[in-house]
């Protein structure tokens, strides 16, 4: 154990993930005299985790895996509350729904770390010390250690002043600093990590400890991730990149990776994955020779959702990739797979009378019925990888995947999806008519 502490703090500096440290040196010296517990939260603000809240649960990991002990709370009360942000107060859920999705990220997090063994995890929940407390002792156990100068110099408040800021919010800092008090008392804790965006709350509980107990205990905060031009990772143009599969496909769970930027594609690969340094600088060197082939970016994507949903749905996504465009078994694909395939390509539901020129015009993949004659006649319309060779044929005569799904592709990339339904259950008033469509060109 004599190097745990050195290599990691080492391994998480090469891989980018140290953005700020109250004593990198000092921590260095603790984690190799031993292992330490050391803590992460997350507050249950949604009914799932993300791109971002992933990193800090990897951070977690590599930590553990090099033999200190793991914390992992879900603030059931400091969800209740909820983090200032800049652009105005955070509407307040119910306890139910917060009950709710505590229980659905616990669910999501303990996947990532190991429960047994002399190291493994502990999941708390700060709302076990808070519910029973009074807010005398509050008060007067917690706020006393807290200057209100200092409270109205935190950057998210003092952009709030003007507009507004409700006293709730306002304490939000007492109450995750009062965690890490706990949990130094309970278990021992000397180290909280997260985001670099809580480093004040991070460093605020960092003084409570030293002011309450005269212990000095450390904080690590990762750097904020984002894309080439600046902006935060973890959305795309259809919203913010989630870990339920519920909220979001493992396809497309997998796609937002294999869009990442040739600038960026390397520090995420050392940020997300646990491929060693040496060999992401490697793939990197191959990657610079070849960027069309994508390789960096095909692996990051297959490392993380192997972390996330199983190498089962890498599997499922990589051949929904290449058969799509022809180059692998449609019929293969499990629906779930399909459908979320052909969502993020575009789907048009038509009814089995729509001819497979409706379909081509419907969806966009030409701009005219004589543009789509034009396609099939020649050659370059297919149906699931097939060509077609009658404009006029009905969806109805042709097979269907898993008994409604077609995929209409126009050459080698234009590729969108057709969902056959019924005609009474077509949704005609929300489309053109097809009567309509057929009289124009």
């Amino acid at each position: 154990m004599s190097t745990a502490g050195g290599s990691v703090l080492d391994d998480l500096t090469a891989r980018g993930l140290v953005a700020h440290s109250t004593d990198l040196e000092a921590l260095r010296a603790e984690m190799d005299a031993g292992p330490i517990v050391y803590y992460v939260g997350f507050d249950p603000t949604a009914p799932s985790l993300h791109v971002g809240n992933l990193l800090q649960i990897l951070t977690a990991r590599r930590l553990q895996l090099a033999g200190h002990r793991p914390l992992l709370l879900v603030g059931g009360s400091t969800g209740l509350i909820g983090d200032p942000k800049e652009t105005g107060e955070r509407v307040m859920n119910t306890r139910e729904t917060v009950a709710t999705w505590v229980e659905r990220i616990r669910d999501q997090v303990v996947r990532f770390v190991d429960l047994e063994g002399e190291n493994g995890a502990t999941m708390v929940n700060n709302l076990d010390w808070t519910e029973s407390l009074s807010t005398i002792d509050f008060l007067r156990d917690i706020g006393k250690h807290f200057p209100v100068n200092r409270m109205l110099a935190r950057d998210v408040v003092s952009s709030r002043l003007e507009s507004g800021i409700s006293y709730t919010e306002f304490s939000y800092v007492l109450l995750q600093s009062m965690d890490y008090l706990e949990l130094h008392r309970r278990h021992g804790c000397v180290l909280q990590t997260g985001g670099s965006d809580q480093w004040g709350n991070i460093t605020a509980g960092v003084e409570l400890v030293r002011r309450s107990e005269g212990r000095r205990v450390h904080a690590l905060a990762t750097p904020l991730i984002t894309k080439a031009d600046g902006t935060k990772f973890g959305k795309t143009e259809s919203g913010t990149v989630w870990l339920d599969r519920e909220l979001m496909s493992p396809y497309a769970f997998y796609q937002s990776w294999i869009q990442a930027e040739d600038t960026k594609v390397g520090e995420y690969l050392k940020q997300f994955t646990f491929v060693p340094v040496d060999e992401v600088d490697a793939l990197m060197a191959e990657h610079a020779a070849a960027p069309g082939r994508r390789l960096a970016q095909r692996r990051l994507a297959a490392e993380v959702t192997a972390l996330v949903h199983g190498q089962g749905e890498v599997d499922a996504a990589e051949l929904a990739s290449t058969a799509l465009f022809g180059r692998g078994e449609l019929a293969e694909l499990p629906e779930d797979t399909l459908a979320a395939a052909l969502g993020e390509a575009g789907v048009v539901e038509l009814p089995g009378d729509a001819t497979l020129t409706d379909a081509l015009l419907e969806t966009g993949l030409v701009d005219s019925r004589s543009a789509a004659r034009r396609a099939v006649c020649e050659g370059g319309a297919y149906v699931n990888n097939s060509r077609v060779d009658d404009a006029e044929a009905p969806l109805a005569s042709l097979d269907a995947l898993h008994g409604s799904w077609l995929v209409l592709r126009r050459g080698k990339r234009a590729v969108a999806g057709i969902r056959r339904v019924p005609s009474r259950l077509w949704p005609g008033s929300h489309r053109t008519d097809l009567t309509l469509l057929r009289s124009s060109e």
